[in-house]
Formats: structure tokens, sequence, C-alpha cells
């Protein structure tokens, strides 16, 4: 009561914050006059001399009235476009590392450029992060004008551009690219072998745009890179055969977590059917000989009952693409993991993807913590206000629109079934239609838009459709659905990025109209008929009430709702927005409460009759809420589990790169091989023990298989007083002694790079190893729970122990290969250039190989000849350290010519 009291008296602590930042913006408005009086090139000469004061000591905000200032009027010259005042309040906020709620039609765009413009100037790079390349190329060459003009360079990050192009796009003032860009080029720099290979500077400062869209929904499922395994298609094939066979009497679905368990009954008869068709090891489908099958089964169950069609995924050119249950675009490039995506393409009948082994990965929430400073701009965050503060510790800043909002949100209206609301929906669509109003309908899949278009169709209603399978005339389609009478389908209008202006819009229409119209006179003339008609048809369309928004359901978020009904109403225009409703809705269905279809049937609701109450409306509030609970929960265990690899990734990560940095790792080498040693004679030789007691035999062949030198340690045990640490301390002059004589009938800067390389390709493949350890780890520890056990917890100790385990085999593995291993060399003439050497890997996105060793490792042997002395060396040969073949020039990656069926570095191109 007292709250609501001093929150009537003094306003909201938010409203509060924004009143505080006034003063700033009144600072602003005075340099205005003065800022105004300046030419072209004077205007542009603020950047250099903001960047000198800076370089005097200034900080960002001592210089921030001015720098606003200097954007404001660059704006107006070059966009024609000034800054209103709520919008240098919203760039106040995104340069404190804050978010920014602002209304659809505030102008986010643009809000971002004084906040952009100012952090730039350290020279350090901005990341503007956007929802999708169309946005990311959209706003790189329309604001990349306005920094232009100032004297600030412009980049952009999309797909298919080679390392040269996006190292010269990072190394920008202003970087604008996707959320998955970023994160996969951050992945692929940590798989390279040089410095000079990687495309990204140290983090800086963040500005992303529907901060919700990419920082809450997207933030599920990690970003994944990886690499093909082997071809399983047959028997995923004959597994979704016997799936749908299945009846729904022998299963038993879970709709809220899209998991299928089969009943007694059902197990019998899988059990029996998969034993005909000659799948089944014995007759146990649980037996462990069959752990593959009922992997496969699992999944396959999964996606014939419960992944849909035009719902979860589309088939697009005989490819299954994911669609975004948030915004209904289409995922391209993305795929379902633990082999579900394989389980959907079998049940599509299309071609079978190899299943893929995660070789890096990261969850948007770690990768976004790693930037100093993080902000944020939407028009829907509040009701995630706490998971914004929880995990990125971002307050969320509601800023009030720049004229009242004159929409009206109607009360829901609520119908017995399906059809009987979207005949409701037709007839006012064409209610709206005759008079000229235009009309946005939001729908929450591609199967109930494409349902709501028959119904229009029928009621003669002319319509446009946007959803998955229309994506490339999404920009377009959204921004004509304010013309007078327009009526647009959407799947989703979440993070759209298009205004919807009344009347249309004119740069739209001039490139849809004259595109192929030639500069003059005419195309002068034709574009202002386009303006004036816009303008006309504006007017109609304002006295006809403005958009109507029309939402066929309400989404498990708000937000999502929230930003549908946002659409209407931008700057101060009319507008409504109305949302209808029925029994058969999802939400309703899986999460609403037992009492309120029990009151609702018992209503004897008849056909075609709609009611509506704020108790309902409370009811479905209920049920929204309860979704984000739970989806919240999911997302906040992606991220404690990730945060245990997170910790390990960093170190992993800064080793590689404290190693590609460094001009020799002989230190480390060493560093490595003592470190071996101790371990070996710590297990053969337990401190406290009698001679007697220790391995002899286990520790010479150990010594030999690991440091190649015979250990006289028989002659050792006869002295007296012999222990443990003088044992240590003889195998490492001897193991050290070896080493100095192998390197030194050789070139030390050859050495150099061939510890280099091995250390780098001995850490990438132990850790993409111990990642798909962790992967199988987190599939199965949740089982702890039954021994009344955390399974977080468990899953840290595990993982911990994995680790050291991981370093321990690579100490062991580098210490082997150097050891045993010897140089051949060719003749120096044949030497290439030293850059040369570790520049092979393979694209991690498009797994196509270069012209390099595909796997990663370093081109050693192909440059210097093979590896000799390695046990492994000579596969295929029998003959261990003979490579017949080493005088021709033969591809690492091509079949090796003694017919064993693997590669040629596999066998006896071998490194190891």
């Amino acid at each position: 009561m007292l709250g609501a009291l001093v929150k009537s008296l003094l306003g909201s602590s938010n409203e509060r914050y924004v009143k505080s930042l006034g003063k700033i913006v009144d600072q602003i408005n005075g340099l205005e006059s003065q800022i105004e009086a300046l030419s072209d090139e004077e205007l542009q000469a603020q950047t250099p001399r903001l960047r000198a004061l800076l370089d005097k000591g200034h900080s960002l905000d001592d210089i921030l009235p001015e720098a606003f200032a200097t954007v404001r009027e660059a704006s107006r010259r070059v966009f024609g476009m000034r800054h209103f005042d709520v919008q240098m309040i919203g760039g106040i906020v995104l340069h404190r590392g804050e978010i920014a709620e602002m209304r659809t039609g505030e102008g986010k765009t643009l809000v971002a450029t004084t906040a952009t413009y100012l952090n730039a100037l350290e020279g350090k790079g901005v990341h503007v992060v956007t929802v999708n390349d169309y946005l990311a190329k959209r706003d790189a060459e329309h604001m990349g004008r306005l920094h232009n003009f100032l004297g600030l360079t412009v980049g952009v990050i999309v797909p298919n551009l080679n390392e040269y192009e996006r190292r010269d796009a990072y190394a920008a003032d202003i970087t604008y690219g996707t959320n998955n860009e970023f994160g996969f080029d951050y992945l692929r720099d940590n798989m390279k072998h040089e410095r000079s290979q990687m495309v990204q500077r140290p983090f800086n400062f963040a500005i992303v745009d529907e901060v919700d869209s990419i920082l809450i929904d997207e933030a599920r499922t990690p970003l994944i890179i990886s690499g093909p395994t082997d071809d399983k298609s047959e028997l995923y094939i004959a597994v979704d055969a016997v799936v749908k066979q299945i009846t729904p009497d022998l299963y038993e679905a879970d709709e809220k977590t899209k998991n299928i368990t089969l009943t007694e009954d059902g197990v019998e008869w899988v059990e029996r059917t998969l034993e005909t068709a000659g799948l089944l090891v014995g007759s146990n489908l649980y037996d462990v000989e069959n752990t593959q099958v009922v992997h496969h089964l699992d999944q396959s169950l999964k996606a014939v009952v419960m992944f849909k069609r035009d719902i979860d995924y589309i088939v697009k050119d005989e490819k299954v693409v994911i669609i975004d249950e948030f915004t209904g675009r289409m995922m391209d490039g993305r795929r379902w993991s633990n082999g579900l995506h394989q389980a959907v393409e079998a049940k599509e009948g299309v071609r079978i993807e190899p299943e893929n082994q995660t070789l890096a990965s990261i969850t948007f929430q770690n990768y976004f913590r790693m930037y100093p400073k993080l902000s944020g701009m939407t028009g829907t965050a509040a009701t995630e206000a706490a998971e914004f503060y929880d995990i990125y510790k971002m307050n969320v800043v509601e800023i009030p629109t720049n004229v009242p909002v004159m929409r009206v949100d109607e009360e829901d209206e609520f119908y017995k079934n399906t059809l009987d609301k979207f005949g409701a929906i037709a007839k006012l669509i064409r209610t709206k239609y005759e008079t000229g109003q235009p009309v946005l309908v939001g729908t929450v899949s591609i199967e109930k838009s494409e349902l709501l278009s028959d119904f229009l169709t029928k009621e003669g209603v002319k319509h446009s459709v946007l959803n998955a399978r229309f994506h490339e005339m999404e920009a377009h389609i959204v921004a004509q659905a304010g013309r007078l009478g327009a009526v647009t389908i959407a799947t989703n209008m979440a993070g759209r990025g298009t205004d919807i202006q009344l009347g249309g819009n004119v740069d739209f229409r001039i490139d849809d109209e004259l595109s192929e119209m030639p500069e003059g006179p005419e195309r002068d003339a034709a574009i202002a008929a386009i303006r004036a008609e816009v303008a006309a048809d504006k007017a109609k369309v304002l006295a006809a009430g403005g958009l109507c928004v029309i939402g066929t359901e309400r989404h498990e978020s708000r937000r999502i709702d929230n930003q549908l009904r946002g659409r209407s109403g931008r700057q101060g225009d009319p507008g409504l927005s109305k949302f209808y409703l029925c029994l058969e809705d999802d939400l309703l269905r899986i999460f609403g409460p037992d009492t309120l279809f029990s009151k609702m049937m018992n209503s004897n609701l008849a056909d075609g009759e709609a009611i509506g109450s704020r108790w309902l409306s409370k009811a479905i509030e209920t049920a929204q809420k309860k979704v984000e609970a739970r989806n919240y929960e999911v997302r906040k265990q992606v991220v404690e589990y990730d945060d245990v690899m997170n910790d390990q990734r960093k170190v992993i990560y800064e080793q590689r790169s404290d190693i590609m940095d460094a001009e020799a790792v002989d230190e480390v080498v060493v560093d490595m091989r003592h470190d071996t040693i101790n371990v070996l004679v710590a297990d053969a030789c337990p401190a406290g023990s009698y001679p007697e007691h220790w391995n002899v035999a286990g520790l010479k062949e150990k010594v030999q298989e690991i440091l190649a030198i015979e250990l006289p340690i028989e002659a050792w045990l006869e002295e007296d007083g012999i222990e443990p640490e003088i044992v240590e301390e003889r195998i490492t002059a001897l193991a050290d002694g070896h080493m100095a004589q192998k390197m030194g009938q050789d070139d030390p800067a050859i050495w150099r790079q061939v510890e280099k390389s091995i250390l780098l390709d001995r850490l990438d493949h132990y850790w993409k190893e111990h990642l798909a350890t962790l992967d199988a780890l987190r599939q199965v520890v949740f089982l702890r729970a039954y021994a009344q056990k955390t399974p977080i917890n468990e899953y840290k100790q595990e993982a911990f122990s994995l680790f050291e385990r991981m370093l321990e085999t690579i100490r062991e593995d580098v210490t082997r290969i150097l050891s045993v291993s010897e140089l051949r060399m060719p003749e120096p003439a044949q030497l290439p250039e030293l850059p040369d050497f570790l520049t092979g890997h393979i694209e991690p996105l498009t797994g196509l190989e270069n012209s390099y060793d595909g796997d990663g490792s370093a081109r050693v042997p192909e440059l210097f000849g093979s590896f000799a002395g390695s046990p492994q060396a000579g596969v295929g040969s029998g003959a261990a350290g003979e490579d017949p073949y080493a005088g021709l020039a033969i591809s690492r990656n091509a079949p090796c010519p003694c017919g064993s069926g693997n590669k040629y570095k596999h066998c006896h191109g071998a490194l190891v």
C-alpha cells in the first residue's frame, strides 16, 4: 500500500531513472545550435577532435554530449531525420550497458547510431548484432552512410565471406552482423593454428538488436561447429519404417517436453518387430548390444510423433529446414543434434546427412558475457527483466514514447473450436478490408496461416501470407502491410526489423516498382507520384482507424504477443489490437488449468458463440507465466552445464593462444616431458614403498614406449638407498639427453615449428574427444538423481576429473611423439616457406577440406617427410617407420596406395 502511494507521488524507479537522464539530454540540446552552425567539413572534423580528447585522458562520458550532438546533426544532413529527445535517452542507456525497451516505430536503429559512434571513437571496435543477414546488410549500408560521413569505417559479417573479407570487416570501427556469425567466427578462430589466420579482435562493446529474441529465445541451444561421423542412414530408414507402424496405444506422449515413452505392450511389440527386421541382437531391446538401436528408436519416435511438418520444420529443396518456433523463420544450416535431424530426414524420405561430432561449441550466454560492455534494444524486454539481470547483469530501462500511444487493445474473444474462431476472424477481416483499414494477422505456425488463408479466399479477401515459405519476400511484404486495404498474415512478427508505415513504405515501393527505370526526369516524376499516393493513402488509413492487429491465438510467451500488438499504433498513430482464442489452442490445451476446460465445457458454449471475460484472460496469462518459467529453467540449465565447459574452454583457448603467440614452445614441451616422467614413476614406484614392490617391468616398458630410451633400472636397484625421487631424476636426465641429441641433428628452427605443430594438433584432437565425452555425460548424468544426488554437481565433478585426465593424456602423447619420431629431411631446395606450416584445417561450417591437411594437423609430414620410429607409423605396411611412397607427390587426403582403404595421412603418411 505504501509502495503504491510512493509510486503515485514520485513515479516508479524506471520513471525516476529516465527523468535523471534528461539532464544529459539538456546538455546535448544546449550544443545543438553550436553544432548546427558547423560546415560539413567542420562537422566531419569532430571525429578526430573527439578522439584527441580521449587520447588526452577524457572519458567517453565526458565527451558524450558533444558526440551525441554531432551524430544528431549528421543524421539531419544525411537522412533528413533528427533524433528525438527520447531517442537520445535510449542512446545513453545503450552506452551504459543496459537494455533500452522502446516501442515499435520509435526508431531503435537510429537510436543505436549515437552509442555506436561514441564507443567507436576509442578505436577498439563496436559490434552491432542483428537477428538476420538481411538486417545486418541493410543497417550496415543505411547507417553506414551516417558513420562514413563522420569518418568512421563500417564492416558487415554475413555468410560466405572469405577470411580476408572477415578480417577487414572486424577491423572496421563498427561491424554489423548476426549473432550466429559472430559466435561461429569466435569458435573458428580458436581452431586455427596461427594468430595471423584469426579474424576477430579482442571483445569491446556490443549492441544487440532484438535483444530478447537473441539472448532469450535463441539462447536455449548452443552454437556448435561439428564434423561428420560414420554414415548410419540405412539404420535410420529401417527404424523409421518400424516406428511408422506403431499405434498410439503403444506409447505415451508428453507434449510439454516432446518426449515419447513406450508402454509395456509397446516394448514387446517393438522387440518382435525389430527382431523380425533383423535389427535386434537377441530378444531383449534393452540389452547392451542394442544400445544404438534404442537410441535410434527414441529419436525416430520423437520425429514421427512429436515433430510436425510446416510447424517445427519444412522440406525445402529436398532438405529438412528447422523453423524457429518464436520467429517463424527458417534456420538454414541449423540441425537438431543427437540424431534427431537424421530421424526427421528418414521420416520425410529425403537424403540423410551423416551425424556430426562436436568440434567446438559455446552458448550465446557465455559468448556475449565475454564483452566487457554489452547492451541491447527491443520493444519487449520487461517481462524477462529478471533473467536479463541474472544471466547478463543488464538492467531493462523502459523508454517513453515520443508521442502518447493511441492504440486500443480490446478484450480477448473466446470460441469453442478452431473453425469457429477462424470463421469469426475471417468475417472481421472482411469488414475491415471493405472499409480500407489495413489488417495484420499473427499466427503461430505455417499450418494455421495457410488455414486462415483458405478462409479469406472463400470470403473474397485479397491478402499476402508471410511465413517461412516466403522468407525471401519478408521485408517487402511487411513494409507494405500498412497500405490501404492490405491484409497480411504473418507466422510471427518477432524481430522482423521492418517498420510498418501507414499508407505504405515509400522507399520499398520505389525499389519494387522503379528498380529498372533509369535516372532522369521520368523517374523523378514517378517517385513524386508514389510519394503523393502514399500520403493520400495514409490519410485514408488514419480515417479508417489505423492498422488493425489480430492474434489468432496466444503465444507461449507474453513478449511475442506484445511484439505483434506493438506493430500497431506507432508514433501516435491510431490502431486496434485483438486476440481470438479457443479450447483447441496449444497453450490452453497443454498448459491451461484443468478447471478452465471443465468450466468452459460446462457452460454449454454453442457452436459459433463467443465469450470474453477478465477471468479468462487471467487464466491465459497464468498459463503463459508457467511456460515462461519453464523455458527460463531450460535456459538456466543450459547455462549451468555450459559454465562447467566454459571454464575448461577458457583454459584450452588461452593455452592455444599462448602457443600461437610464442616463438618457441620448448619450455612447455620440457615441462610436459618432466610431468609425464613424474606420473610414470609415481605409478610404478609409489612413495613410501620398498623397491621390491615396484613395478619395474611396467616402468621399463612405459619408458621405452613413451621416451624411446632403454632403462638400466636393474643396476639402479642394486644401489643402497635408492628412492623414487632418484629414479625420477635419472630418467629425466636420460630423456633430456636423448632429446638434446635428437634436436642437435636438425635445424633448431624446424624443431621449434614441429613442437608447436604437434602441441596444437594434440591439444585440438583431445579437446574434440573431451567435448564428445562431456556431451555423452550430459545425456545420462540426470540418472544420478535416482541415487539422491544432484546431477549438476555430479557433472561438475566428473567433468573436472575428465579434464585433468585429458591434460595428462596430452602431456604424455606430445612427449611420446617427439621422443619416438624422427625427422627425415628432403632436399633443402624442396623446403617451402615457413609461413605455410600451420594453415591447414577443415572449414567447420561447410566441412570442405582445403588444399592443406584437412584434419587440422600441421603439414609437417608432407613438408619434411614422414615421422619414422612411431609405433603407428606405417600402418598397413607392417614395417614401422618405412614409407615406400615418401618420394611420390601423394595428397594427404588421397587413399593410401597400399590398398588399406585408409587415407594416406592415416596410413603410410601418418604423423603418429
